[in-house]
């Protein structure tokens, strides 16, 4: 039976015109016309559309439904002002409970759409919207918001690649557009990015018949294994036309013909017809009997002779593998088959016509140890535990490739950040007995999850290009490539409700944020429009200063009650060191520091937001006799951990690698690296601390090496893979620690006075007396400084890169921010030091809340300054791949004594690194990242040479057919 729910044609088809209420249209007198909940009319069908798919298969939020119809999850700052109420609320508990039983993100209560009017209505904010346009369905509560073609800067374009400026009236409808969109086409300038089947008029029911619907009766361990249609099934391949039989894991043998499926009319649902001289494939809707299309064949698209023949096309699928002489490029059907560098088989077709992925860079799951629930599910059953479901980090930016599970062939296929949690748990008396703490997955990789995934976004304009997967000709994708082979851009990292700041005599973990979901952080933008009292005081009240106090009056008059919101202690946690805190990291529970003198310490953070803690940061959590995480040395400078996720590398086991068919962790993932300055290189093998016994807690050294010196003055380390990249009096020094106990020697580049190094694919920026300069480490035994790269700064200190911008402390000159899109050929893009508010930077880490992008700063002597570098209001692109930074200070801290450095926020997008070390889950068996020889496919060729690439087919490279 059908239901009403969705005015939009695209998703409904005939059914639109019922609305979108679930209110039936029999004539039956019994049932009511105004109630929700019933079918249009009591009948069984099998023309179902996609808007009814779309009630129960949106779980997670940003899966293949939303973004067939062009959505994902609204992330709570796009046109903010319309979605938050004027005056702050305050909901009780009861009030709370109301609105999250039928919709379980923890923001909703807070915001307007938590009155089902207001959200049956978002639809039609649509005309006063500037940032995006909302869907017309709203399963569980939520609301989604519209993708639209963009350039990597964040620009709106049209269906031609043209800018479309963001105060351009039809950027969302053309002028005499409907309200709702036509099919076949697009009612505004600026495209919306659904799937082109969806803009065709396809519903699920028309590519997903009974199999796929319904399963075969057989138990299938996951549900892309149930599938039997496949691309080629409809579309054929570059040889042939399509059969009309299923082919995908879930077929037959023999495959359904296709050819004998007939809709409710009696029609065929395909069917091969003579038009103008030409034999076309045409396919009928099974909902609306007027509505067919013709379906487009890849052999079509790659023959010179037919009038489909698309260029771009042809070269992606007729492109040959570089040939030894180093002519690359050539292409055409002349190139033998097994020559070909884009096999059919080998890679899925939507690996190159995915024209966007979503990504759930992470979901917070706050549990409530004291709500009593009756569980939806398992007969109804009551626990004491509570969640909800807060999607932090849904980005449409991203755009990766791995490797397919065994039962798809191990074929290259997009991947999606698909399940990176953070936990947090509330008992009983209220109390944070964890915060935000990422879990480990039982294989021990980091649950910061990945999967191949289907995004179910093919487009014919807007697929992926040659240099969204190899290096470009202008060299200006370095992030791009980044991103693609899951080595991650530092951009979407998780800060959590701390800025964890090393001072010159300790540690200080800031509060940066809200607890309560959505978590704002203080002074941005978002707090402006969902915390509106809360933003006022830190703005009016506290000058915007990260200070220690008590907030709230819980059950004042006038509040209506104060369960939800009760008063707060906002504070700041401080810690003593036994010398200069210069590096520090937090992984899980722990916080590892290099403290000059003090030597290397992990200190236990765990009880960070727990009011009922006195002291938060502990050395010993248990009994000084039994826990020494602390190990001496003369003087530590820096450390690094080979991944800042949390890992548990001996649960890998031998067992566990073969029924879950991973690969092992590399060695270097046991350790710490830490430098010392007169002692080198030390490793500290740290799995005691994720290994769950507290009673083993005790860490010493593994190795310290440092032959004739080599280290002296070591003072920053940088890992990429198993190579080292070590800044000392030599210069910058290059270890190999493929065998972490014996390291090698790679190289020493003579830098003056090297301070710090960062990392992105190819390229290491590093920080010296010259200022940033870069060095090309695509051939790690063979890293070089690449002449003419160098941005002169006065006094550069740590340097940190997220996608297209190096953020670089510089002293008395601020934060410099200086674009490297372009790494060969890095510019200044402006230097921010707020009127000289910002006069002593050392250090600065990049993270993203929501929607938004921000820096902080260790500006020495002044503390820490939080700054907002894009929102809605400083930056319309802000949904770009990497839009210009709009840099503003929202919140600053002072600090006991200089604030020398800062702790990096999980990565959320990383799951390799740069030697195909495996980090993060995934979630099909067999799926991995690329391993390092799998990378370098896509920028070195077969005899080690890098290569580049263009987007424009050159016609003259073409290789016909032998006849």
């Amino acid at each position: 039976m059908v239901y009403a729910n969705d005015r939009e044609t695209m998703q409904s088809l005939t059914y639109a015109k019922f609305g979108r209420d679930g209110q039936s249209a029999t004539k039956d007198p019994t049932i009511s016309k105004t109630e929700s909940g019933h079918p249009i009319e009591h009948a069984f069908t099998r023309s179902i559309p996609t808007s009814q798919c779309m009630n129960c298969h949106m779980h997670q939020p940003n899966m293949f439904l939303n973004t067939y119809l062009g959505y994902t999850m609204w992330d709570y700052e796009a046109d903010a002002p319309f979605m938050w109420p004027e005056r702050q609320r305050y909901p009780t508990t009861a009030e709370m409970r109301k609105v999250l039983d039928r919709n379980p993100e923890g923001a909703a209560p807070r915001g307007l759409w938590a009155s089902l009017d207001f959200l049956r209505n978002v639809f039609d904010l649509n005309p006063k919207l500037h940032d995006t346009q909302f869907a017309d369905y709203h399963g569980h509560g939520w609301n989604f918001r519209g993708i639209y073609k963009r350039d990597r800067d964040g620009n709106l374009l049209d269906a031609d690649g043209k800018i479309v400026a963001n105060d351009d009236p039809e950027k969302w409808r053309k002028a005499g557009a409907g309200k709702f969109e036509a099919i076949g086409g697009q009612s505004g300038k600026a495209v919306h990015m659904m799937d082109i089947h969806a803009e065709k008029g396809m519903q699920c029911a028309d590519c997903h018949f009974a199999q796929d619907s319904h399963g075969s009766g057989l138990i299938v361990g996951e549900v892309a294994n149930n599938i039997e249609i496949s691309c080629r099934d409809c579309h054929g391949t570059v040889s042939a036309y399509p059969t009309l039989r299923t082919s995908n894991v879930a077929a037959s043998p023999q495959g359904t013909d296709l050819s004998l499926l007939r809709n409710p009319d009696g029609k065929l649902r395909f069917e091969w017809v003579e038009r103008d001289g030409r034999r076309e494939l045409v396919q009928r809707s099974i909902i609306d009997p007027n509505l067919e299309w013709r379906v487009h064949l890849v052999k079509d698209s790659v023959d010179r002779a037919s009038p489909d023949f698309n260029a771009k096309a042809a070269r992606a699928k007729l492109m040959a593998k570089i040939p030894q002489d180093g002519k690359p490029f050539q292409w055409g059907p002349g190139v033998a088959p097994a020559n070909l560098a884009h096999k059919d088989g080998e890679m899925e077709c939507y690996a190159c016509h995915t024209s966007w992925t979503t990504s759930c860079g992470g979901c917070h799951l706050p549990i409530e140890a004291n709500w009593k629930t009756q569980a939806h599910k398992y007969e109804g059953d009551v626990t004491r535990n509570y969640a909800t479901y807060n999607p932090q980090v849904a980005r449409d930016d991203m755009f990766q490739l791995g490797v397919h599970s065994t039962v798809k062939g191990h074929t290259v296929a997009t991947v999606r950040s698909s399940s990176a949690l953070v936990l947090s748990s509330t008992n009983i008396n209220r109390e944070r007995i964890y915060v935000q703490q990422p879990p480990i997955a039982a294989s021990g990789y980091s649950s910061q999850a990945f999967a191949p995934h289907f995004a179910h976004t093919v487009r014919k304009t807007e697929t992926k290009t040659c240099d969204d997967c190899h290096v470009a000709e202008a060299n200006d994708n370095n992030a791009i490539m980044a991103q693609l082979l899951l080595l991650g851009t530092n951009t979407v990292n998780f800060m959590g409700m701390h800025a964890w700041v090393g001072m010159d005599d300790g540690i200080e973990a800031v509060r940066v944020t809200e607890w309560s979901e959505p978590q704002a952080v203080f002074g941005s933008y978002l707090q402006k429009y969902a915390y509106p009292d809360f933003y006022k005081q830190h703005v009016e009240r506290n000058h915007r200063e990260l200070i220690s106090w008590h907030r709230g009056k819980p059950f004042a008059k006038g509040l209506k009650g104060g369960e939800a919101d009760a008063a707060e202690d906002i504070v700041n946690v401080t810690h003593g060191t036994g010398g200069a805190a210069r590096c520090l990291q937090l992984r899980g529970e722990y916080m590892y520091v290099a403290e000059g003198k003090g030597g290397f310490r992990a200190y236990d953070v765990s009880q960070i937001g727990n009011k009922d803690y006195s002291q938060k940061i502990v050395t010993a959590p248990f009994s000084p006799l039994g826990d020494n995480t602390h190990v001496a040395s003369k003087n530590a400078t820096c450390m690094a951990l080979p991944t800042n996720q949390s890992i548990a590398p001996t649960r890998n086991t031998a067992q566990m690698q073969q029924e879950n068919q991973e690969q092992p962790f590399h060695p270097i993932y046991h350790y710490a690296f830490i430098t010392d300055a007169e002692e080198g290189l030390i490793l500290v093998n740290v799995d005691t601390l994720a290994d769950g016994d507290p009673r083993n807690n005790s860490l010493k050294r593994a190795l310290t090496w440092n032959p004739n010196g080599l280290l002296k003055g070591a003072r920053h380390i940088t890992l990429g893979g198993h190579y080292a990249y070590i800044a000392a009096d030599a210069g910058l020094v290059v270890l190999d620690l493929n065998d972490p106990l014996k390291p090698r020697h790679v190289t020493t580049l003579n830098l003056p006075d090297v301070r710090a190094s960062a990392l992105q694919f190819r390229y290491l920026f590093v920080t010296d007396s010259r200022g940033l300069e870069v060095v090309d480490v695509t051939n790690f035994e063979k890293p070089f400084l690449v002449s003419g790269a160098t941005v002169p700064l006065a006094d550069a200190r740590r340097v940190y890169v997220a996608r297209t911008y190096a953020y670089v402390a510089a002293k008395k000159d601020g934060l410099v921010i200086v674009d490297v899109k372009r790494p060969e050929k890095p510019t200044i893009y402006q230097k921010a030091n707020f009127g000289g508010q910002l006069n002593d930077a050392e250090d600065v880490v990049v993270g993203s809340t929501n929607a938004s992008l921000f820096a902080y700063v260790a500006d020495g002597r002044n503390g820490l300054k939080v700054l907002q570098l894009t929102s809605p209001e400083s930056q319309p692109n802000f949904y770009g791949f990497s839009p210009p930074p709009k840099p503003e200070l929202i919140a600053w801290a002072k600090t006991r004594t200089p604030a020398l450095a800062l702790s990096k926020g999980l990565d959320r997008d990383r799951a390799v690194d740069e030697t195909g070390g495996q980090i993060a889950i995934f979630g099909r068996l067999g799926s991995r990242p690329f391993n390092r020889k799998e990378m370098e496919r896509f920028f070195l060729d077969a005899w080690d040479r890098p290569y580049r690439v263009t987007n424009d087919p050159d016609l003259n490279a073409w290789v016909a057919a032998n006849r």
